[in-house]
């Protein structure tokens, strides 16, 4: 089998029918025909991104509109790659290739296994797997993300999920490791992974078809797709927070202000001095310098570092911000030629590396750009993720989620009406006993507790944690308030389970 027929395996042999013969790569768009088409990237469009659709308008991005994106801009970047003629388009091919339609696909895909209520969801949801059901991998928005593709979410037959080409499902294995695996390759050993133990095989099915691709590394099109998520994410949640008015520009102004005029005297400090004083003006914009330095010194340079801070102070800070959006025809033309101008900056900043460092892809972002999108991401991750007024109503969302775990596996748990509790529910418990009872009789290497007893309950667990994290955000809170026993007027409304 040559290496292109390897990347179109499937664990299932199919026949295309006609109409998918017709199209140009026909392998690759019956796999994004099949992400698109799925129930699981449908409810993207009712999960929260950062901020709730009600909070700007017509204009935020939920995780429907952020992944439609990441795939425009990952395409772009694909298509550059794939019709390169020189040295780095040869490079490529060595490497595996880059195919701009599989690319997209991976990248419509990549946010499907996050749950709801965006990080502090997947956050509550590895605590309570962990705590409750003594999941040791934990819950992880990109290892759902995979086990959705390749186990949960089923095309047309038992087993294989939507039964994608070895090519996409490489593509979306963002942390090609399970947790605690990954050491100082591209997270911390508990940090982030994209494989649980019982997906390993499917895993490893995948990346057979990349000879050149070292393990614990990602495919080209993964790489693309890794980028273009970086650059949706650091313009886009901009845009919406901007709309929403909620990046005081006299704040964030005062922080590189501060910094610059401060910069000699900061450096003279500990870093614990520095945090316990992050919220004086200049300490924030400090701190992520060091933590870029200590976690990239691959990359990390002061001179490039004041350099994307000087341009995002003019463009953004002192440009973009001094100009309150008002909803008029001209805000929309001013930020969509700000946005755009950005993406295209970024979009020719890739390069391509043989052999990158061990915090890197094969495709990357030179140093100029990856530290502009490190000081673009830090806007909204000083100035809105640490808001006060957000923890108190992500809190409240926690509490959300730790009621429904307990209430579902309370009812799986009561034999006198479990026979009635969401079949959905019970399929992927079913699933979920399937696969570790599978993984203790091919793979016991894999498992640190083997007894039938033990991995029941970690069966129940893991397909109580599939259902909820495969909720919407009204799902979650309309479920909580059933089983609660709080909102009898929606059953008046007609809605219900």
């Amino acid at each position: 089998m040559t290496n292109a027929d390897a990347r179109v395996g499937r664990r299932l042999d199919e026949e295309l029918n006609e109409f998918q013969r017709a199209e140009n790569s026909p392998d690759y768009r019956v796999d994004i025909e099949r992400i698109r088409f799925s129930p699981y990237f449908s409810r993207l469009s009712a999960v929260t991104q950062v901020i709730a659709q009600s909070g700007a308008g017509l204009a935020v991005h939920n995780r429907l509109t952020h992944s439609v994106k990441v795939a425009a801009v990952a395409r772009a970047i694909a298509m550059n790659l794939h019709r390169d003629e020189g040295p780095t388009g040869k490079l490529v091919e060595e490497l595996g290739g880059c195919h701009p339609v599989v690319v997209q696909a991976a990248a419509s895909a990549h946010d499907i296994g996050h749950p709801p209520f965006g990080h502090l969801g997947e956050q509550t949801l590895d605590r309570l797997a962990r705590d409750r059901f003594r999941l040791r991998e934990g819950f992880e928005g990109n290892a759902q993300t995979y086990r959705i593709m390749t186990r949960l979410d089923e095309y047309d037959t038992h087993g294989v999920g939507l039964n994608l080409t070895r090519a996409v499902r490489a593509a979306v294995l963002k942390y090609p490791w399970r947790r605690s695996e990954g050491g100082d390759r591209r997270g911390s050993a508990s940090d982030k992974f994209s494989m649980y133990a019982v997906d390993v095989a499917d895993a490893e099915d995948a990346l057979s078809a990349y000879g050149e691709i070292a393990p614990g590394q990602q495919t080209i099109e993964c790489s693309v797709m890794d980028i273009a998520d970086d650059i949706a994410y650091s313009l886009h949640d901009l845009d919406d927070f901007y709309r929403a008015g909620l990046l005081n520009q006299a704040t964030i102004a005062g922080e590189f202000r501060a910094w610059r005029r401060d910069l000699a005297e900061l450096r003279t400090l500990q870093t614990p001095a520095i945090k316990a004083q992050n919220r004086a003006p200049g300490h924030s914009l400090e701190l992520l310098w060091r933590r870029l330095e200590h976690r990239d010194p691959w990359i990390a340079d002061s001179d490039a570092f004041d350099a994307a801070v000087a341009r995002v102070s003019d463009e953004v800070v002192d440009g973009l911000l001094t100009v309150p959006f008002d909803g008029s025809l001209a805000a929309d033309r001013s930020l969509a030629r700000f946005t755009a101008e950005w993406i295209r900056h970024l979009q020719s900043s890739v390069e391509v590396h043989r052999d990158p460092a061990h915090r890197s892809g094969h495709v990357s972002l030179n140093r100029r750009a990856w530290h502009e999108v490190a000081v673009l991401k830090f806007l909204h991750e000083r100035f809105i993720l640490d808001r006060a007024d957000l923890a108190v109503y992500q809190r409240g969302q926690a509490s959300v989620l730790v009621r429904l775990v307990d209430g579902f596996a309370a009812w799986l748990d009561d034999p006198h009406d479990v026979r009635r509790a969401p079949r959905r529910l019970i399929d992927l418990v079913e699933l979920a006993t399937e696969d570790y009872l599978g993984l203790r009789s091919e793979r016991p290497e894999l498992l640190d507790e083997t007894s039938q007893t033990e991995l029941h309950r970690r069966a129940v667990g893991r397909g109580v944690i599939d259902y909820v994290s495969s909720l919407t955000d009204a799902q979650t809170t309309h479920l909580d308030a059933l089983l609660s026993g709080h909102t009898e007027r929606l059953w008046d409304a007609g809605q219900g389970l």
